[in-house]
């Protein structure tokens, strides 16, 4: 009888999962509630002591800061010198590029896209960024949890839907919720129209969050697939004359998951950014 002594379930949950604490190689920092940051408001509680994402969403914004400082430093320096860019400024500056042209310009267009370029640049470079912490031995990713993916889709909704306002001003924009319908008048195509609200409202909040839950089930789940993969090498140690098969085995299909997980790190920045300025296109041509 296989005798399984590491809690597999506990080191899925223990990595996956939010915590007051950080763990390294070697050592672990801990820390508790703060009971100063604890307070009730309208019958909610809140805690806004920092959890373990909550410093990794730090960490990962930090570094989007200091890559595009450096990138900055660095094209300027080598503008001055009157020389073509080249390493990490040249590759920083194609992204950007990339993201502004075939991202934001592609899809809200030539006139409003360049206002919209620097946050749709942010988005992708931080989701790109936090996913890749998470792959890290001692890493976490923020974007594996519900509540960062949440508020990066609330922040696009409120994008999307202001953006329309400014853009159509309140008649128009509430066209885009009470619809005019081809081929309709009178007192039908109004009754069509409200009964269409209802309809256009839950899909302009539908749309952002299905990007929410498919970053956050994207990153959990590259984890929890990792995670079990090593855990079969604990399962199945004590097996004479497999474990090192088994171990052999389990860590190919763990490094072949990890370059997986590198490249659907780089598709989900994509795909929230992208959505995220066809969903703003769509807004503002909105007729």
């Amino acid at each position: 009888m296989i005798q399984t002594e590491v809690d597999i379930g506990e080191i899925l949950m223990h990595h996956t999962a939010d915590a007051y604490s950080l763990d390294f190689s070697f050592f672990q920092i801990e820390w508790h509630s703060w009971p100063w940051a604890e307070f009730s408001l309208l019958g909610i509680h809140f805690n806004l002591t920092p959890t373990k994402h909550v410093v990794f969403m730090v960490v990962a914004a930090a570094l989007l800061f200091l890559c595009m400082w450096m990138t900055g430093r660095l094209l300027e320096k080598q503008r001055a010198g009157k020389t073509a860019p080249k390493g990490f400024a040249n590759a920083m500056e194609a992204f950007v590029l990339w993201v502004r042209n075939d991202i934001v310009i592609a899809n809200i267009g030539e006139h409003d896209g360049p206002r919209f370029a620097p946050y749709i640049m942010t988005l992708f470079f931080f989701i790109l960024i936090a996913n890749v912490l998470g792959l890290l031995p001692w890493g976490a990713a923020a974007t594996g949890n519900l509540g960062v993916t949440a508020a990066l889709a609330i922040m696009a909704l409120f994008t999307i839907e202001l953006s329309g306002l400014f853009k159509l001003g309140f008649k128009g924009y509430m066209r885009t919720i009470f619809p005019s319908l081809p081929g309709m008048g009178g007192v039908g195509g109004l009754m069509m129209s409200v009964a269409m609200g209802p309809i256009e409202i839950l899909g302009k909040l539908v749309k952002p969050f299905a990007l929410c839950f498919r970053l956050f089930g994207n990153m959990t789940a590259g984890h929890f697939v990792i995670l079990t993969l090593f855990g079969l090498i604990f399962m199945f140690g004590n097996l004479e004359g497999w474990r090192w098969a088994i171990g052999a085995a389990s860590a190919t299909l763990v490094l072949g998951v990890m370059g997986l997980e590198l490249i659907v790190a780089f598709v989900q920045a994509y795909v929230f950014s992208i959505i995220t300025a066809v969903l703003i296109g769509m807004m503002m041509h909105e007729h």
